[in-house]
């Protein structure tokens, strides 16, 4: 594959008066799988399109490796591209829609031939290339558009929520292998979902974005672990939202201070932003600060929703192992596991 870098610098697209893309800037390195994840309307899809180009930025450029392609229509930017939609033809067999844009490029009917049953190889569907892709389940078609996106060697791959209408296994088998031919094939790409857990479970980076920018790419570890702001913080994983009050540049929670991060306030009314697995809990304490209301079983974990003595609800999440004894009424002691706490303004 003959993969380059994407680089997107001040690009800015309008629709109306809506600002979609807001001096938005991205860079992904040759070979990297970077996801871009956020609410509805937050531009994550206006950003593929201005990529693949069936959007016009208003302003900005668009690189891929050093060479501008701002200008430069759709059907020459080398790209291949994976809708939701499989977008195959129903007329053509498996490997007549795998070799379609081989076909459009003159390539010679052997060379098509042989490109298409190496690709229906590549993705586990070397028995099909003779079936109608009517013929096949949505994640067989799937498969088909990512090996017809992948045919004429693209310099960038753009996946546009291409897991989003298949069933809940079938995602998580077929992204697995959808990353599994990005590292064999070092393919410089781009995917646009929804979906968190498809993003942090296949991505070197993920970007977040809100109104049009991004507000944080990083890991998914540092993503989750790290995060800059409290819009991240809260729209990645589940976060419990604790009320209480900055002083010093510390807050108090259960009884104990710990170090203030990121808050505008010197002082005064704050919410603590802290995971369901940083909080702890201890049966049978004397001191308890809270009472079980639920216990939700979900296999090796267990996810323990608990009230505090003020009335918050504070989600803890535990090893099943150790939660078996915690049952709807019972009296605990929470604590926070962290050594810092992340808060944002009340």
């Amino acid at each position: 594959m003959s993969s380059k870098s994407l680089t997107l610098k001040n690009v800015t697209k309008k629709f109306g008066s809506v600002l979609a893309l807001d001096n938005f800037n991205l860079e992904v390195g040759v070979g990297e799988l970077v996801a871009l994840l956020g609410p509805s309307g937050c531009g994550k899809t206006t950003a593929l399109r201005v990529v693949a180009g069936l959007e016009n930025q208003d302003s900005g450029n668009l690189y891929v490796g050093d060479k501008d392609l701002s200008e430069t229509p759709a059907h020459k930017r080398n790209m291949g591209m994976v809708f939701q939609a499989y977008s195959l033809f129903p007329n053509l067999t498996v490997e007549e829609n795998v070799a379609f844009g081989l076909q459009m490029r003159k390539v010679s009917k052997h060379e098509r031939k042989k490109k298409a049953e190496s690709l229906l190889e590549l993705v586990g569907l070397p028995t099909q290339g003779q079936r109608f892709t009517y013929q096949l389940s949505g994640g067989q078609q799937q498969r088909v558009a990512l090996a017809r996106a992948l045919a004429f060697e693209p310099e960038i791959l753009l996946l546009d929520e291409p897991l989003s209408a298949l069933d809940a296994q079938v995602r998580v088998n077929l992204r697995e292998e959808i990353r599994r031919l990005q590292l064999s094939l070092g393919t410089t790409t781009l995917f646009v979902t929804h979906d968190q857990e498809e993003a942090m479970a296949i991505s070197d980076r993920v970007g977040v974005m809100s109104h049009g920018q991004l507000e944080q790419i990083d890991t998914p570890d540092t993503l989750y672990n790290k995060p800059a702001t409290s819009f991240v913080a809260s729209f990645v994983g589940t976060m419990n939202r604790i009320p209480t009050q900055l002083s010093d540049g510390q807050v108090q929670l259960f009884g104990k201070n710990f170090p203030a991060l990121k808050s505008s306030n010197e002082s005064g009314s704050v919410i603590a932003l802290i995971r369901p697995e940083s909080i702890g809990i201890t049966a049978g304490s004397q001191d308890h600060n809270a009472k079980v209301l639920t216990r939700l079983f979900m296999g090796a974990s267990s996810n323990i929703v608990c009230q505090a003595i003020d009335g918050t609800i504070i989600q803890s999440l535990m090893s099943s192992n150790e939660s078996g004894d915690l049952h709807p009424g019972s009296e605990v002691k929470l604590e926070v596991l962290n050594k810092e706490v992340l808060v944002t303004n009340a």
